[in-house]
């Protein structure tokens, strides 16, 4: 895929976000009503999942150690869950627009979690 752009494949609900010369894989937003908690948790999971083959050695390592906190779920311990999404948000920000999936997706998980 060449150039970045934000378009829409199906319906008007589907909405893909592409960036970059050569960007890799790609990331759904399926904008509906209410969502799926576990739905947007494992989409939190594939997003840094490809976000981490997209940074540097020392980010992915911060990202797959925060991964196996976040793989833990209700399991972590306290407060630790809440850390690892912060600290993928970070990593996610400071790589720009690559990382923007990833923010979203931890935004989505935070705003569920919320309530």
């Amino acid at each position: 895929m060449t150039g970045n752009g934000d378009f829409h494949i199906g319906n008007m609900r589907d909405f893909y976000h592409a960036t970059g010369d050569g960007a890799v894989g790609r990331i759904e937003f399926h904008q509906h009503g209410a969502q799926d908690p576990q739905a947007v948790y494992e989409a939190v999971i594939r997003a840094i999942e490809t976000l981490r083959g997209q940074v540097s050695a020392e980010d992915r390592e911060v990202l797959d150690t925060s991964l196996e906190t976040i793989r833990q779920g209700d399991e972590a311990p306290p407060g630790a869950f809440r850390r690892a999404l912060g600290t993928v948000s970070g990593v996610a920000a400071l790589v720009g627009e690559v990382g923007v999936p990833v923010a979203e997706a931890v935004r989505r998980l935070l705003a569920l979690l919320a309530g």
